[in-house]
């Protein structure tokens, strides 16, 4: 659908399929033009249907039908009838096999959906509806079954071929062959996968406990076989970190990996064959960032993870997605912080989660993680769903228990193998397990939005008492809110800063479990103690405590909880901007409060540098901005660079120290360490350059020009142009020079530049638009460009004219025509419509209403109604 309203499909509708598959062979003949696929599908009734009628629906979208044959008898047409994107064969006895030949373009699919092709390579994306573009099939998660695919092609130009589960035969057609594949487990369709490619492949193998040897296989382009050891051994470590947490083998004899540079998404979880954008696979220490080799650790593991948390017990429906993604996300989460800092972990994962998803609950694209309907169910691929989902798994494993919480994943994974289940199914579990009431949690789920959690307390003759209320402000379609279940984890620190003792047993740490709106808890102390609040972030909610600064220079140089600590700095960063968005002229008196404590911060930065890096970051612009009442883009702007300034010459000399003392010698090493210790240079160096300090600029170029690896000389060429130093330009010129053949570093190229404050960023966007390396076709290179420009450059995106709007709405215009999926997800960067002032709203409005105005696909229109809907 190009054009118009999808219909909107509701949970409480969800009926059981007509007619299950039971086996399903593919037959896929991968040409120029005019790919061939013939699928015989193995039907029956499904028993627990209630539907009389012997019509089979199938989904088709893009195919042109050959031939339809049912248990070997050509189908008159009179028994079927094709339309819109649907098949309907009538009639159908209780048990049959059902054949059809269709021919598809996958040369032409720029949807990036189905089957398509990107550079030279043929590969697939069927999450969520893609594989009703490869061959007419009942396309939803509640149909599972077993796949045996044989893949054809051109030996010469595809000499790899690849598809689900493992090689059972293959041969010869004279200049062509072909390779059988045979998955012997059941699974849903969007799990399906094909790759056929000229490719270089790494191998390697894995010894599960039970004393199976699995061959590891990652394929990539022959020019990127280098990159591909950290993912080997990120993948290696996930298989031994499943099996001790959760018991979890891996069971078919193969494990494969794809690097594919045309990619919607992250990667792909399809069975035994995993299909991964190549920035998230990739790595190379003159290519990669640390942050790069954090993430293709995370996400090799999320999609290893997957095998038995979405692939062997899967979703019956997409209004159960977090159901997979949710509890995959908090295994990975749990897999990186093994492998790395805990605490450090625990902070990334919360600061984006306050950032960018709280962001969603307050604006008009809020849903629940478990959404009650949608119209397109690509547009809910949301930190909703993934990261916030993984929170309410959190707090389940904190409310059960490690132990208790292992008892309800072995009992869900036993329970429902081979299965397609709701997220009730799996807090039922959990129940079980554990011997607990989840009821109220539940509504966890089925509710938007983000609480708010207020805390008061007070202490008077040796008791201290806290109260605890809750509420959950209106979001679109839900107005009213019910109280939910709230673990708060606390603590209460002494005068010394040491934890006190909270009841007879001596504990010194608690979760209250807040149930109602509003609770009350009593402790008796022998004297006023300073809580330690949301502890591990306990619960994702906006605490309301009012902190003194005093309270929180204490928490920030005595609190054990990691999370606590951060949080503290980040209220004392947040209180200095919006003091200076009033009083402008009071940076050097802001920063003269602030520099005692980042002075303790750095005199313990030794005992762990990612954590003083993050404690010494101050929060971003959108992070303010989305905590203020009504967007201010230019007040924070100036606020947070005054801040920002002002530290970095109070500090002037400890930022020198700093990135003197953390050169690290020897050669790049990715490891937890030594990545912290490099983030904490670069935060130095940032300060400095904020500051105009006179040596920075060509401390940055001679960085940029001589770093042996792409940490440093990415972050030098970051701020050398986002503070637009001297030698910024020249510095730009030598990096596309250097990197002009690899496509993910010159994506942080694009991004560095669409970074820049200020409203001539808007005309340097414009001008890359028209770099001969820009391609709407290129997911990864779109966002780069597009998707930093509007998703954090504020000052950019909202220039005071407009134009910022005027440029971004063509754009999605255009990138809809060729790919309308990532459109509509690049259109959520205007979700801030209904908090932006009367003149950047209205100029936004009409930007967007224009858009609408001609053709779109359904996918952007449902984003950009819901957001101009939400300003009325």
């Amino acid at each position: 659908m190009r054009d118009g309203q999808a219909a909107t499909i509701r949970l409480q509708d969800y009926q059981v399929p007509a007619f299950l598959v039971d086996d399903v062979a593919l037959d896929v003949d991968l040409r120029d033009s005019g790919t061939r696929v013939s699928a015989s599908l193995q039907l029956r009734r499904n028993p627990a249907s209630k539907t009389a009628s012997g019509d089979c629906v199938l989904n088709g979208v893009g195919l042109t039908l050959v031939s339809i044959v049912v248990d070997g008898e050509t189908l008159p047409a009179s028994r079927y009838e094709q339309g819109g994107e649907t098949l309907v064969i009538r009639d159908l006895p209780q048990a049959c096999r059902l054949d059809t030949v269709v021919t598809i373009e996958p040369q032409e699919n720029t949807a990036l959906e189905g089957l398509y092709v990107s550079k030279g390579m043929f590969c697939t994306q069927c999450e969520a509806e893609g594989f009703r573009r490869i061959t007419f099939f009942p396309d939803r998660p509640d149909v599972l079954s077993r796949f045996v695919t044989t893949v054809r092609a051109d030996k010469a130009r595809y000499p790899v071929l690849l598809s689900n589960g493992n090689p059972v035969a293959q041969g010869e057609e004279g200049a062509r062959h072909w390779v059988r594949w045979e998955d012997p487990f059941p699974k849903p369709c969007y799990l399906f996968a094909l790759v056929a490619g000229d490719l270089a492949c790494l191998e390697d193998s894995y010894r599960t406990g039970s004393g199976r040897d699995v061959s590891l296989r990652i394929y990539a382009e022959p020019r990127d076989l280098d990159k591909l050891d950290h993912a080997m051994a990120s993948l290696k470590a996930s298989m031994a970190w499943d099996e001790k947490t959760y018991g979890l083998e891996y069971d078919l004899d193969i494990y494969m990996i794809v690097a594919v540079s045309h990619f919607n998404m992250g990667a792909m979880e399809n069975k035994g064959l995993n299909i991964f954008n190549t920035a998230c696979v990739l790595a190379h220490p003159r290519t990669t960032t640390d942050a790069g080799f954090q993430r293709v650790e995370a996400v090799v593991a999320h999609e290893y993870f997957h095998n038995w948390s979405g692939n062997r017990v899967t979703c019956r429906d997409w209004f159960q997605l977090s159901l997979k993604e949710g509890f995959t996300v908090f295994r990975d989460q749990s897999f990186s912080a093994d492998m790395n800092s805990a605490a450090v972990k625990r902070v990334e994962d919360v600061d984006m989660l306050r950032t960018v998803q709280f962001a969603e609950d307050r604006g008009p694209m809020a849903h629940p993680v478990r959404p009650a309907e949608y119209q397109k169910i690509d547009n809910f691929y949301t930190v909703t769903i993934y990261e916030k989902g993984a929170e309410l798994v959190r707090m389940q494993y904190n409310l059960l228990g490690p132990e208790a919480f292992r008892r309800g994943s072995d009992l869900y994974f036993s329970r429902f193998d081979g299965q397609a289940v709701t997220t009730d199914d799996f807090v039922a579990c959990m129940e079980e397990a554990g011997g607990v009431d989840l009821s109220q949690f539940r509504r966890w789920y089925s509710q938007a939005g983000t609480p708010q959690l207020t805390a008061r307390d007070h202490w008077e003759d040796g008791l201290y008492t806290l109260t605890l209320s809750q509420q959950t402000p209106p979001t679109p379609g839900q107005p009213d809110k019910a109280p939910l279940l709230v673990p708060v984890a606390l603590a209460l620190l002494g005068p010394d800063g040491q934890r006190l003792p909270i009841n007879e047993a001596g504990d010194t740490a608690t979760v209250l479990a807040l149930s109602g709106s509003e609770q009350q808890w009593q402790f008796a102390l022998p004297q006023r103690p300073v809580p330690s609040l949301l502890r591990g972030f306990s619960a994702p909610v906006e605490l309301d405590y009012p902190y003194t600064p005093e309270q929180l220079h204490f928490l920030l140089a005595h609190d054990d909880d990691g999370y606590c600590r951060w949080d503290a700095a980040q209220r004392l960063y947040h209180g200095a901007i919006r003091r200076l968005i009033k009083a402008p002229g009071l940076a050097e008196q802001e920063a003269a409060a602030l520099a005692p404590v980042l002075g303790e911060v750095l005199a313990r930065a030794a005992d762990d540098p990612a954590e003083a890096a993050l404690l010494l970051a101050v929060p971003g612009e959108v992070a303010v901005g989305d905590q203020l009442p009504q967007m201010d883009v230019e007040g924070v702007h100036r606020a947070r660079s005054a801040l920002a300034s002002a530290l970095g010459r109070a500090m002037a000399a400890r930022w020198w120290e700093q990135v003197e003392a953390c050169a690290l010698p020897g050669p790049y090493r990715p490891e937890a360490r030594d990545i912290g210790i490099r983030s904490l240079r670069h935060r130095a160096l940032a300060f400095l350059a904020a500051a105009g300090d006179a040596r920075v600029a060509d401390f940055l170029v001679r960085l940029c020009d001589t770093a042996d690896n792409m940490t440093d000389e990415l972050g030098a060429l970051r701020l050398l142009c986002h503070f637009r130093l001297p030698g910024a330009e020249a510095a730009l010129a030598g990096f596309a020079a250097r990197w002009h053949d690899e496509d993910l570093v010159m994506d942080q190229w694009f991004a560095a530049q669409a970074s820049v404050p200020g409203a001539d960023t808007v005309h340097r966007v414009e001008a890359l638009l028209a770099h001969p390396a820009f391609d709407y076709r290129v997911p990864n290179r779109v966002r780069a460009l597009l998707g930093t420009f509007a998703g954090a450059n504020l000052t950019a995106f909202h220039a005071a004219d407009g134009q910022g709007y005027r440029l971004y709405t063509r754009c999605l215009a255009q990138l809809d025509q060729v790919n309308p999926q990532v459109a509509a997800r690049m259109g959520n960067a205007c979700a801030r419509l209904p908090r932006l002032p009367a003149e950047p709203a209205g100029q936004l409005s009409q930007a967007l209403q224009g858009l609408l105005a001609g053709t779109v696909s359904a996918n952007l229109r449902e984003v950009l109604e819901r957001i101009l809907a939400a300003r009325h």
